[in-house]
């Protein structure tokens, strides 16, 4: 097996450079990693042995409220349940304990992956009833803010609007996946699960050769089989002339969804929190209520810039010391933006850190940020900077990138596709590339 990579680095999603001062180790994309350890696939592969080793903050996740309290997704669903209170406590544990119980064996291997028949039919319908609906349904249930305000910073990563199905299921899963195995990070940046991976390729006879961009399938010629990470916009350019006309026609109509402005800091110390809770969590979500989040992910859904956008804040640092300096720290974060933007959001985003943080940007040393135009040009798979390979509403989430019996194959018997724009979509989680080599040996 030979695999081509355009840039001179492996990673794509899973990079990490200094990006801002000597010695502060940044993930260019993509930094926590719960998927390693929930991933079928991930999960089974030797990638200790081949330096990857996962690190977890005490709290993976924290999501700060103006009243200066915090309400946390703790690894136990009673302690997450505890940081909710009153009755919203006892509604989310009667909702997510059953799912926390099946997620690990039963729901995650089932949802990390196209439409077929459900191994664990009681466990997909108990998802299924509450899933399927967006997250503006899904908190009716609750009377406090607490228990929305988590619901909504989860079910936002799916960049949809919230009143938008499936969003329910995003933010779900997420939960679901934190109680069971945690949102960690790579020791040393994301980088590590890349080379990890590419370790164990070349262990197995695999080839990597960097710095070799392709223009057209035809180049390949002498592959039994390719195997495209790309998405449909790059599928029609690479193989277009390959295809038939209704297919062709069928990528024209994928839909990309909205783009990210991104910021990495070095800072001086520590993030100063004014929860403690917060100080202790491998990552944030910063945005308050539920209603605020939904009308900043509305906003962007219109095509305009929310000036109080929702932010996703990561500080690895705080379990993996190897990012700074002695005494120094790293954070990453971003925030959802119209697709192929080129506005600045540094100010919007810092002063959302600040409402929680004040005095944050006495600790800043340096700065590096990407707008939506320019994460797109970093990596050609980010459409318009949109970092799933594609929207994940309910038409896209399991017909992607087209409705087709099995969503890897194309109409070429030699072409198949293995990026996000197929099922399960955007992650490091390496379910996309498994599926697709599923298709190539069926095939054979």
């Amino acid at each position: 097996m030979r695999v081509l990579e355009a840039r001179q680095t492996i990673g794509g999603g899973a990079r990490s450079a200094e990006l801002t001062l000597p010695g502060f180790v940044h993930d260019v994309c993509s930094a926590v990693h719960p998927h390693p350890l929930a991933s079928p696939f991930l999960r089974e592969l030797p990638l200790a042995q081949h330096g990857l080793e996962l690190v977890h903050p005490d709290v993976p996740l924290a999501h700060p409220l103006d009243d200066g309290g915090t309400v946390a997704l703790e690894r136990s669903v009673e302690a997450t349940a505890d940081s909710i209170e009153g009755a919203d406590a006892r509604r989310y544990r009667r909702l997510i304990e059953p799912l926390a119980r099946d997620a690990a064996e039963r729901l995650l291997p089932e949802l990390l992956g196209p439409l077929r028949p459900p191994r664990h039919p009681l466990a997909m319908a108990r998802f299924g009833l509450v899933g399927l609906r967006s997250a503006a349904g899904l908190v009716r249930r609750f009377d406090g803010e607490r228990a929305p305000a988590l619901i909504a910073g989860m079910a936002a990563h799916s960049m949809l609007r919230l009143d938008e199905r499936p969003t329910a299921a995003v933010g779900l899963v997420l939960a679901i996946t934190g109680h069971a195995v945690g949102w960690p990070v790579a020791r040393g940046g994301s980088q590590a699960v890349a080379d990890a991976l590419a370790s164990h390729l070349r262990s197995l006879g695999g080839e990597i050769v960097t710095g070799h961009a392709v223009n057209n399938v035809d180049e390949l010629s002498d592959a039994g089989a390719v195997l495209l990470d790309v998405t449909p916009r790059q599928l029609l350019a690479l193989a277009g002339h390959r295809l038939p006309p209704r297919y062709r026609r069928a990528l024209e109509r994928f839909r990309y969804g909205p783009g990210i402005f991104k910021l990495d800091w070095a800072l001086d110390g520590p993030i100063p929190w004014r929860a403690p809770a917060c100080v202790r969590a491998g990552t944030l979500h910063l945005g308050g209520t539920f209603a605020e989040i939904a009308g900043a992910e509305a906003d962007v859904a219109a095509g305009r810039h929310p000036e109080r956008p929702f932010v996703l804040l990561s500080q690895p640092s705080v379990c993996d010391p190897s990012r700074a300096p002695v005494g120094k720290h790293t954070a990453w974060a971003y925030c959802h933006v119209p697709a192929g933007s080129t506005h600045d959001m540094t100010a919007a985003v810092e002063g959302q850190i600040e409402r929680f943080a004040p005095g944050f940007r006495e600790r800043v040393l340096a700065r590096a940020s990407m707008h939506a135009a320019e994460i797109e040009a970093y990596n050609p798979n980010y459409v318009g900077g949109d970092i799933n390979g594609g929207r994940q509403d309910l038409r896209q989430l399991f017909a992607r990138p087209v409705a087709r019996l099995s969503p890897y194959t194309t109409p070429d018997p030699r072409l198949f596709i293995c990026s996000s724009s197929t099922p399960p979509g955007g992650g490091v989680h390496g379910m996309c590339g498994y599926f697709a080599a599923q298709a190539v040996l069926r095939s054979t």
